[in-house]
């Protein structure tokens, strides 16, 4: 009796297979993002927690959030949405603003030199992504690459606080 490479009805394991792709797959992540991430700061300065706070509050209304919006809004932990938010604010790229709405709250705005500096940095960046993920695809692999993420968010958004989905 041969094996085959399907899996098992009930099976909690990936086969090697499955799990030499994840590898692939997390180690090919990790180098593209340590990469833009690496040419962000070098070309800009800024970090790619800054890039990704500051893109959130230029897609807003009105180019502001609430605090805890925004944290919702990027993936992040309050706490550590304060503390970078208290390391951009000490060098000018957000500030916080009393709440037009809700006296209690605070929203945060990007400043006039933090938008000068995500604007400065975008172009770079965008090609940076280019380079480093765009142009090493064809367009039906962006396709699939595009049909892979979705799934992956489909499937953990089914899963309640990051558990393991049924």
């Amino acid at each position: 009796m041969g094996t085959t490479s399907a899996p098992r009805r009930g099976r909690r394991t990936p086969t090697a297979e499955q799990l030499a792709i994840w590898r692939d797959y997390i180690e090919t992540a990790e180098a593209i993002r340590s990469g833009l991430e690496a040419r962000l700061q070098a070309e800009s300065g800024l970090s790619a927690g800054d890039y990704t706070v500051m893109l959130a509050l230029s897609e807003a209304d009105e180019r502001r959030m609430r605090s805890s919006e925004l944290a919702s809004h990027i993936g992040w932990e309050r706490s550590r949405l304060s503390h970078h938010l208290g390391r951009m604010e000490r060098r000018g790229l957000v500030q916080r603003q009393d709440c037009a709405t809700d006296s209690r709250g605070a929203e945060i705005v990007v400043t006039d030199a933090g938008a000068h500096a995500f604007r400065r940095a975008s172009a770079p960046h965008l090609r940076d992504i280019r380079e480093l993920f765009v142009d090493a695809l064809t367009p039906e692999q962006i396709t699939a690459a595009g049909e892979v993420a979705r799934a992956l968010q489909a499937h953990l958004a089914r899963a309640p606080n990051g558990e393991s989905p049924p």
